[in-house]
């Protein structure tokens, strides 16, 4: 049986690709190839530039009124179109309906503040800053901008930049994840439904010819990346090389913090949903928890056993807790891992590999994973795994729990669990990571704030989203006006102005 193309999207229409390279896309809980993506080139790639650039030309001068209300009618459809946007996640990236619907509805939250953007877009205005003289700031578009999301989230990421990005008046080039592009697909189509102009957001797809054809096209201005640390890096590089704004989000090994007088059941259900929901592909999955000793037993055995509990299938399925990983390579690597801390002397509390779902013809399944007693040395504590692997340091007291996630080479996001507010100041006043939890195991900001890590887990000054966003996609223009009568006498002087 022949499989479903699917097409790139270029100004307003499905495009065929000239390029003789495809990729399959999965059904990671069955196995099966369900469609065919095409490898873009640079000749794709330039027919979405130009289209993009057509565009720009007058969506720049559309009136902010005019494209915010665009916005609110593209908001109305993606909530009209839930369950459909939710089918399409987990058809193709595999998380359970409840998390895909959850993740979808951040998203929707981002779009709901693009709506608010014209308030945001007001500058400044200075009366009299000299004799006869006045100041003011606009913001003002920056042309073409683009952006590459990673496969566990291809509703919500992609919705972190265009609708941001495009309320400010630019237009937009989105590179999807080649592993679960069909969501992205339909989220531009909505957007032409919401009476976008053509070209206004193209979508092109391929894997690194054409991120890097992105990173080098002198007429693309942003770039904006959610990945792996290691790639973070990279596109960091080539596209502040190439003159280009950048936002680089990378890795994370998110620890929590849970000191002696925590809540033992809330804090271990916590823990839980946050390790291994979404089976750990989240960049804000809790991968470490870090116990002082005196509650350490305890924990474990809370998580021990509410882990045994998950469910573990299809993620049409709304019994499951949890679906399968993206690939069977991805699955492999994650495995690898469970033995490289099982061959570190770390305590293999539960070995998703023995899981019976792990072994099944069909689908790319592992159950969960829980390690205790690692080390600080250990790969499984030092690398990003992305998958459902959960590991357990022990500490004596609060200063060395905070010392382990301040070292750590990653800083996206923390939480801490405790009833005293003191340990809670001290906490966030003090941990090196960008996005911190009291007693909430998944700190992602709202959309009115923005969201971004510190050391290696992000790469260029802009966080994503929120204020940080608008800043991003527009550009800072200072006026500075003075409106002589005609008839006003003025000597020639060739001092630096100052203020008179």
């Amino acid at each position: 049986m022949e499989q479903k193309i699917i097409d790139h999207w270029i100004n307003g229409s499905f495009k065929s690709s000239s390029s003789d390279r495809f990729g399959d896309v999965f059904n990671p809980a069955t196995g099966e190839v369900i469609s065919k993506l095409p490898m873009g080139n640079k000749k794709d790639l330039e027919e979405a530039v130009i289209a993009a650039e057509g565009a720009y030309a007058s969506w720049s001068k559309t009136s902010i009124t005019k494209r915010a209300q665009v916005m609110f009618k593209y908001k109305e459809l993606l909530e009209s179109h839930r369950e459909e946007l939710t089918e399409l996640i987990t058809l193709e990236h595999g998380k359970v309906l409840i998390d895909a619907a959850g993740s979808l509805q951040r998203g929707i939250e981002v779009v709901d503040f693009a709506c608010g953007i014209p308030h945001l877009l007001k500058g400044e205005y200075s009366e009299q800053v000299g004799t006869g003289v006045d100041c003011y700031s606009i913001r003002q578009p920056i042309g073409i901008c683009s952006g590459v999301t990673p496969f566990n989230f291809p509703a919500m990421v992609p919705m972190w930049m265009f609708p941001i990005a495009i309320v400010c008046g630019n237009s937009f080039i989105l590179k999807p994840s080649e592993k679960d592009p069909s969501c992205s697909m339909k989220l531009a189509e909505l957007m032409q439904q919401a009476g976008l102009p053509d070209g206004v957001l193209n979508v092109v797809h391929g894997d690194k010819e054409i991120v890097d054809a992105i990173l080098e096209h002198p007429s693309i201005k942003t770039f904006s990346f959610v990945g792996s640390t290691p790639v973070a890096q990279y596109v960091h590089s080539k596209a502040s090389d190439n003159g280009k704004r950048v936002q680089a989000l990378g890795g994370a090994k998110n620890h929590a913090i849970v000191l002696a007088d925590a809540d033992i059941e809330q804090t271990a259900n916590s823990i839980i949903g946050a390790a291994y929901g979404s089976a750990g592909e989240r960049c804000m999955a809790i991968s470490v928890v870090v116990a002082i000793d005196s509650v350490a037993d305890s924990l474990k055995d809370k998580l021990l056993d509410k882990a045994k509990e998950l469910k573990i299938g299809p993620g049409q399925n709304s019994e499951n807790d949890m679906g399968p990983l993206i690939t069977a390579e991805h699955k492999a690597k994650v495995m690898d891992y469970i033995q490289q801390g099982q061959d570190s002397g770390a305590d293999l509390l539960l070995d998703g590999r023995q899981h019976p779902v792990t072994s099944q013809d069909k689908g790319f399944f592992l159950g969960p994973t829980l390690f205790d007693h690692v080390k600080s040395d250990m790969s499984i504590y030092l690398d990003e795994i992305f998958g459902p692997v959960l590991v357990m340091l022990r500490v004596k007291d609060f200063s060395e729990a905070m010392e382990l996630a301040n070292q750590h080479q990653f800083g996206n996001g923390v939480a801490l669990f405790t009833s005293k507010g003191s340990a809670a100041r001290e906490f966030v006043n003090s941990v090196q990571v960008g996005m911190v939890g009291i007693n909430v195991a998944i700190p992602v900001p709202l959309s009115f704030y923005s969201f971004g890590g510190w050391k290696d887990s992000i790469y260029g000054a802009s966080n994503i989203y929120g204020m940080d966003g608008v800043r991003f996609y527009t550009r800072t223009k200072t006026v500075t006006t003075r409106w002589p009568d005609i008839d006003e006498d003025q000597d020639i002087n060739l001092a630096m102005p100052t203020v008179d």
